[in-house]
């Protein structure tokens, strides 16, 4: 019996990492992706509203540095819990769960009455986004054919990030003219309306339902994926082309890179609209400025994922880390609308390439499908509890040295992640890492 269910799941397997992209697979990547749009433009939700309850005196600046923290601490936890509760409970259960969460005390913060609710609820909302990103990146290298896995994963971060431009847009639209409550709203409902649609059109993972033994259910699925046919991937699956990465060096790496790549992206993210007003910007033209700058974030992202496969994910990764360092330092010299607004966007393009490169195909690569989904959450989890931190150094930062030298901290931690990847990490490019 043993032996024929090792049979069976090892068969299921093959087939479902053969199967050409399907119906079902394109439904299930536009369901993540959606996802992934608010949580890309959640992130500028948060830096909006930090910077026009503080301009407003809502809150104080050490109140905004711990509404920001609290977010980033919902998030670390939220990405610790999905790993366990996917495992455990099922792919599908955990992705409803998250998207309902972060959609409906999203909705209820645009009531808030004080920054102290406000932050509360910032911090519950943020547990169920924290879920979205590391479900909604392992779902799509579980249900991805093995050919192309690289290429969809990034393709997700690309389209994913299309919501960094339109968060701020959104914000940029509706603060000025209705307050920071307007776009938790809009947020808020489209997250519900997102779950909704979820509720009844996504299906379990194959490849959880094989590990709990559920092979009839597993095997309807696996024949939907199959509908256009498969990939011939003999000669891609060579053991001598296999990755043998151990799980210490792994998790070492993993979580360098992602605490690297996530500082790096939210400290500029969450703050370039507060630190553009302290160099006497109004508000209004620092959301704009930052709107434009957010444009690199899909480019970034689509660059990233095609350079991880042309040139491999090592050099990808360190060059990356090396220009983000460089383009910080020459931000923080910029005097002029015109120039902050093309080095911001460089900057921005070159920290979504590391996302885009690191969190959604490196990472998940670095783990054995058995540890897969958990080590992306360790690694994305760990990312987010540096970012709880990332405020109050900043706040300390500006009060003490002034907006250049956030900058200059950036430079710091990027050359680290840069000398980390590139000593330590393996190069995965078109290898197999089931």
């Amino acid at each position: 019996m043993e032996m024929s269910s090792a049979t069976l799941n090892t068969g299921l397997l093959q087939r479902m990492n053969d199967a050409k992209e399907s119906p079902l697979f394109y439904k299930v990547f536009v369901l993540v992706t959606l996802g992934l749009m608010l949580d890309a433009s959640d992130v500028y939700l948060a830096s909006a509203t930090n910077t026009a309850v503080v301009k407003d005196g809502f809150a104080t600046l050490g109140q905004g540095s711990l509404f920001l923290s609290a977010g980033f601490m919902g998030l670390f936890i939220g990405s610790i819990l999905a790993g366990f509760l996917g495992d455990k409970f099922g792919r599908n259960k955990v992705y409803s769960l998250n998207l309902f969460v972060f959609g409906l005390f999203t909705l209820l913060a645009g009531f808030a009455p004080n920054i102290t609710m406000l932050t509360l609820l910032r911090f519950i909302a943020s547990l169920g986004l924290g879920a979205e990103i590391v479900t909604g990146f392992a779902l799509v290298n579980e249900f991805a054919p093995v050919l192309h896995r690289g290429r969809w994963a990034g393709g997700a971060s690309v389209v994913g990030n299309l919501g960094s431009p339109l968060g701020l847009l959104l914000c940029t639209l509706l603060i000025p003219r209705y307050s920071w409550r307007a776009p938790f709203f809009v947020v808020g409902v489209l997250a519900l309306l997102l779950w909704v649609l979820r509720l009844h059109n996504f299906p379990e993972s194959p490849r959880w339902l094989m590990s709990q033994g559920r092979y009839d259910e597993a095997e309807k699925l696996v024949k939907q994926l199959e509908v256009r046919g498969t990939y011939t991937t003999k000669n891609n699956s060579s053991e001598s082309k296999r990755v043998t990465t151990s799980l210490a060096r792994g998790l070492f790496v993993g979580v360098v890179a992602a605490v690297v790549t996530t500082l790096a992206q939210f400290t500029f993210t969450s703050w370039v609209p507060t630190l553009l007003v302290k160099r006497g910007i109004d508000v209004a033209h620092s959301f704009m400025l930052s709107t434009v700058m957010m444009v690199g974030a899909p480019v970034g992202a689509f660059l990233g994922a095609m350079l991880v496969d042309w040139v491999g994910r090592k050099k990808t990764i360190v060059v990356g880390f090396l220009l983000t360092a460089l383009l910080g330092v020459t931000f923080a010299y910029q005097t002029t609308s015109f120039m902050v607004m093309l080095v911001g966007f460089l900057l921005t393009l070159c920290m979504y390439a590391m996302n885009a490169s690191i969190l959604s195909v490196y990472v998940p690569e670095l783990f054995q499908t058995k540890f897969r989904f958990r080590g992306e959450g360790y690694s994305a989890g760990a990312g987010k509890l540096a970012a709880v931190l990332m405020p109050s150094f900043v706040v300390w930062t500006l009060t003490n040295f002034g907006p250049t030298y956030v900058f200059f901290g950036i430079a710091v931690v990027t050359v680290l992640g840069a000398v980390v990847v590139g000593l330590f990490g393996p190069e995965t490019k078109q290898r197999p890492v089931e």
